[in-house]
């Protein structure tokens, strides 16, 4: 679909952080999902962009971070979601995918009007990118069961502010792909 980008967002996690153990639980429902999505996006005209923090490592390569969360506590959650050959990847530092980064740049050269976010962690880094993305005039796709929380009651919350306060459609990984 011309005009769309998957946004996949900090999936590549060491998970050695305070509650790492919490994410890790509910990261483990949305891996074949979002691996679907990624999969569907490369076989279309989506654009696949896989965003991820640095962990304050501005040195780190894309293959530095990969190895890390490959060699982290859950390869498990990792391994599926690499990110393939070929496609856009930046670098972030904090919260927001388009905070310190080229991402508003990247989408506006690409002609993307829509941006469909996916990864971890819900209440956190989703709920900010889009956030960000909605002030920029995009169109917004949450598919809920390709987000994880670190708390369920606070990702649900997210979600639904996201629906209300941006107009994000909320749908399922399989109603996303079936558009796309």
């Amino acid at each position: 679909m011309a005009g769309t980008a998957l946004i996949v967002i900090d999936m590549l996690n060491p998970y050695d952080h305070e509650d790492a153990d919490e994410l890790a639980a509910n990261v483990e429902r949305i891996v074949d999902p979002l691996a679907e999505l990624v999969e569907r996006a490369r076989d279309s005209d989506v654009e696949l962009i896989y965003v991820n923090d640095n962990y304050g490592d501005f040195a780190a390569s894309r293959d530095d971070l990969v190895r890390r969360a490959v060699d982290g506590r859950h390869p498990e959650l990792v391994e599926p979601l690499l990110p393939p050959d070929g496609c856009a990847f930046l670098q972030k530092v904090r919260h927001s995918a388009f905070f310190s980064t080229a991402l508003a740049y990247l989408l506006g050269q690409r002609n993307v009007e829509r941006v469909i976010l996916a990864g971890q962690v819900t209440e956190q880094c989703i709920l900010y990118t889009a956030l960000d993305a909605y002030v920029r005039h995009l169109n917004v796709c949450v598919p809920a069961d390709a987000v994880a929380p670190i708390d369920p009651e606070l990702g649900d919350a997210a979600l639904e502010m996201m629906r209300r306060n941006m107009r994000a459609e909320i749908l399922s990984a399989s109603r996303v792909l079936a558009r796309a």
